[in-house]
């Protein structure tokens, strides 16, 4: 049997409940920046409704925003950890 680290278990059971979060990884994992409104139309949702789960995985380090201080435009991008996850979802 394979071995998980208490890591990757612990972003799995983030990520796998949420067809949203795993979605957003997924528009992500290209590697390009994206701003929510791309994001938003790559996996199908409304921007409003993603920003929570941008959120939640900017938290968990999934995600990482390059331009904190912007109100609009903030550009996203896939951390190592979230490229981590991809390959088990």
């Amino acid at each position: 049997m394979k071995e998980y680290s208490d890591e990757i278990i612990e972003f799995l059971v983030y990520v796998k409940p949420s067809k949203y979060r795993q979605k957003i990884l997924i528009s992500l994992k290209d590697e390009k920046l994206k701003i929510p409104s791309e994001i938003a139309r790559d996996i199908g949702a409304i921007t409003s409704h993603i920003s929570i789960y941008l959120s939640g995985l900017k938290e968990k380090n999934l995600i990482k925003c390059i331009n904190e201080e912007a109100t609009k435009g903030r550009l996203y991008h896939i951390t190592e950890n979230g490229k981590k996850v991809l390959k088990y979802i």
